[in-house]
């Protein structure tokens, strides 16, 4: 600012390469391999299905077909798609979950 006043050019350097820091989100149990930030997950929803998944003992979603429960929406959701399916039969009598 000081060089204002002189008519001298001034301008801030720019740092050439600035330090982004990514967020990391750690699991809060101490005994979970997630608690370390080398292992930290890359966002929050992330953090928090793996807590309900691996650390949590309410399981909300139950299937009505084969009553397996689920901590996350999501996981139930995709085993709707394949819960009670008998999936392809080939000619030879074999049984196969899905198609290739």
């Amino acid at each position: 600012m000081h060089r204002r006043r002189h008519k001298v050019p001034w301008k801030l350097l720019k740092r050439e390469n600035p330090v982004v820091r990514k967020r990391v989100f750690v699991c809060p149990e101490p005994t979970c391999l997630h608690h370390d930030p080398c292992h930290a997950l890359g966002d929050l929803v992330g953090i928090k299905k793996h807590f309900r998944r691996k650390h949590s003992n309410h399981k909300q979603w139950v299937c009505d077909k084969c009553s397996k429960a689920y901590a996350v929406q999501s996981d139930y959701k995709a085993h709707l798609k394949t819960c009670g399916t008998r999936g392809h039969s080939c000619d030879c009598g074999r049984v196969f979950s899905r198609l290739v």
